[in-house]
């Protein structure tokens, strides 16, 4: 079964380019220019196994759209590209405060893009197959429940994003 990608761009030539060049590496992909129409379409059954998100849309931030998509549980697990122009440093850091999985600035190689986007899908059906069964992890003082996604040294948990804890199971 192919991989579903949801693209979400407001620049019609890019959104287009885009899509076609997932569709011709064998995804199949679902389009939206606005925030809104995104949003709808990451609910849809089957739910997209990857997002490529662009931070500046014309109706809601890309920041708002990834923690809405992110705080939503049938949406919280889908791996998410935030695609964009701002490549500031703080840019990039809020983003993958926020959950993103990967950030690629434009212009970009779409050829790059098409890889990136498939190494992604790539570490999630890795990271997919290791939760769905229940898993502990010990190493020393360290305790990683992976299905509580709780951390303990010495038996105190310590607090951990989602990106944290998904480097350290990494």
């Amino acid at each position: 079964m192919s991989k579903l990608i949801l693209i979400i761009e407001d620049e019609p030539d890019l959104l287009a380019g885009v899509d076609y060049n997932l569709r011709a590496e064998g995804y199949d992909t679902r389009c939206a220019e606005t925030a809104a129409d995104g949003l709808r379409l990451a609910r849809l059954e089957p739910p997209p196994d990857l997002i490529l998100l662009d931070l500046m849309l014309p109706d809601m931030s890309g920041k708002d759209v990834c923690r809405q998509l992110k705080s939503d549980e049938r949406t919280s697990d889908i791996p998410i590209m935030m695609v964009t122009a701002r490549g500031e440093e703080l840019d990039r850091i809020i983003g993958f405060e926020l959950g993103v999985d990967d950030y690629v600035t434009k212009p970009f190689s779409i050829r790059e893009l098409v890889l990136r986007a498939g190494a992604v899908l790539r570490r999630s059906s890795a990271s997919g197959a290791d939760i769905s069964r229940h898993e502990v992890r010990t190493f020393g003082c360290l305790e990683v429940d992976v299905d509580a996604h709780a951390v303990l040294v010495e038996g105190s948990e310590v607090p951990l994003t989602a990106l944290e804890f998904r480097l350290l199971l990494t």
